[in-house]
C-alpha cells in the first residue's frame, strides 16, 4: 500500500539509502545523501545548491525519501 502523496510545501528530503551505491541502484544517486523537495502535492522537484536536479510525483517522493517540513529556500 502507497502512502498518501506529498502534500505542497517545501521539505529535506532524505534517502532512505545506507550508501550512494544503493542510491545510484535505485536512481537516487542525483538526491543523496538529502537534497531540498518542493512539492506541489503532485509533482516533487529537488534541488541541491540551488540547482534542479531531480523530479518525480509526489506518491513516489512520500514513499522514497524521508520527509521533513522545513523553510529551506531552495533558490539558496
Amino acid at each position: 500500500m502507497l502512502p498518501p502523496p506529498l502534500a505542497a510545501g517545501t521539505y529535506r528530503a532524505t534517502c532512505r539509502e545506507a550508501d550512494l551505491l544503493s542510491a545510484a541502484a535505485n536512481g537516487h544517486s542525483s538526491v543523496y545523501p538529502e537534497a531540498v523537495c518542493v512539492s506541489d502535492g503532485q509533482w516533487c522537484t529537488f534541488f541541491r545548491d540551488g540547482a534542479k536536479v531531480w523530479s518525480c510525483n509526489a506518491h513516489y517522493a512520500a514513499a522514497h525519501f524521508i520527509m521533513e517540513t522545513t523553510t529551506i529556500d531552495h533558490a539558496c
